[in-house]
């Protein structure tokens, strides 16, 4: 009886009680281990993804912020001075300031431009005006389309409106010569956050 009680001592049995809440203990801490690995891994990838929505979100906004379009765009030479025109939408979520007219890299003053705001659509083409720039008072009325536009003479920056357009005529551009008819001529617009560039060819009127 002494010899078998010492065996079964040393050697129990598989199926004992004992041994199998050791396995159940050790299968736990192995399942604990493996489901805290996977809840950390996939708190770094939601938060990694929360991260770059917001990244790529304000970096969006901030491009949006402001966005001019330049069209209708014109160089007129009528054998004695140069006249420009462009059309300025702003499609942007803010106001824009334009501090900066250059036709060919010069500078205009802006005593030169004579400007429009109009809030319509404006679908008619720009053209040349022989009076736009004769007046000696500080605006003008052209006749564009049928409807009448009053100009007005710039004296400092100009400010355009969200969603509004600009119809914007520049006098005698200094870099534009009757030489220069034919040729591509740039008009470019500066803001304080970017500059729009636009082409056109000068014209003979």
């Amino acid at each position: 009886m002494f010899y078998t009680h010492n065996l079964i001592s040393e050697f129990p049995v598989t199926g004992c009680p004992e041994i199998k809440m050791r396995n159940i203990l050790k299968n736990r801490t192995a399942l604990s281990t493996v489901v805290t690995t996977l809840i950390i891994l996939v708190v770094s990838v939601l938060l990694a993804g929360v991260v770059t929505y917001f990244a790529i979100n304000v970096t969006s906004t901030r491009v949006q912020e402001e966005n001019l379009h330049l069209t209708k765009q014109h160089i007129w030479h009528n054998m004695t001075s140069a006249q420009g025109a462009v059309m300025i939408i702003n499609t942007g979520g803010r106001d824009v300031v334009l501090d900066r007219i250059t036709v060919r890299g010069q500078d205009s003053l802006w005593t030169d431009i004579y400007y429009n705001v109009t809030q319509g659509a404006f679908s008619e083409d720009l053209s040349f005006s022989s009076t736009i720039f004769d007046t000696a008072i500080n605006n003008e009325t052209l006749t564009i389309g049928g409807a009448p536009y009053i100009f007005m003479q710039a004296t400092n920056d100009l400010v355009l409106p969200s969603g509004k357009t600009m119809l914007l005529y520049v006098n005698s551009p200094d870099s534009v010569s009757v030489n220069d008819v034919g040729l591509t001529v740039a008009i470019t617009i500066f803001s304080s956050q970017a500059m729009y560039y636009k082409e056109t060819n000068v014209q003979a009127v």
